[in-house]
């Protein structure tokens, strides 16, 4: 095959044939290549986001347990005493 045109006279498998020796031509350039660092850009974006998201979540509780004591000291509070 190798570049030359290849004629089975079926069409089904003269267009697999075309097909499948692009798919090599494309392999053997490299150009295969802009996928799997598509790829590698989702994984670091999905990293990212699993941080982001837990030092949300470690902030939101931090606040949370901040609030309820300053409620807790404010419902408790007399004219004598502090928190």
């Amino acid at each position: 095959m190798n570049g030359r045109n290849f004629n089975t006279g079926i069409p089904g498998v003269d267009f697999l044939i075309t097909f499948l020796q692009g798919r090599v031509q494309r392999a053997r350039s490299g150009e295969l290549d802009r996928g799997a660092s598509a790829v590698e850009w989702v994984i670091i974006s999905a990293v990212v986001v699993a941080i982001v998201g837990a030092v949300a979540a470690i902030i939101n509780g931090a606040l949370d347990t901040g609030a309820n004591k300053v409620k807790d000291c404010i419902e408790g509070a007399d004219a004598g005493s502090t928190c």
